[in-house]
């Protein structure tokens, strides 16, 4: 069983919700460094998707720095992912003002904000 996951009726595409999971398990932790992903293939065939969403959604995580490609060896967690975390957070507040934003304009109160980040973060 893959430890990576997508939901072929969301509307995210695939490589995208592919490349999401990849980059949240290996800021957790739960890749580690230098850790070798599944083949384009293996990986194809584990999740019934078409080898080139793999192969697209390899491709963007290595130029995000995310993993690393060693010809004829296969892609690996990359050790330095200071880059992606900022990026990662820098996402993250976006999109927690734009939720504040939405919140203020339909009415919910900076309480009622609050009480639902404390109840969260728990």
């Amino acid at each position: 069983m893959s430890k990576f996951s997508i939901d072929v009726k969301s509307r995210t595409p695939i490589f995208e919700q592919l490349r999401h999971n990849i980059t949240e398990l290996a800021l957790s932790g739960a890749l580690a460094p230098d850790e070798q992903l599944p083949s384009v293939r293996a990986l194809a065939c584990d999740l019934a998707i078409n080898p080139n969403t793999i192969q697209k959604a390899y491709a963007e995580l290595e130029r995000d720095g995310i993993i690393y490609s060693l010809p004829a060896r296969g892609s690996f967690i990359s050790s330095d992912l200071s880059s992606a975390s900022e990026a990662a957070k820098r996402e993250i507040c976006a999109q927690v003002e734009d939720a504040v934003r939405r919140a203020k304009a339909f009415g919910i109160s900076r309480e009622e904000l609050e009480a639902l980040l404390e109840r969260e973060w728990r």
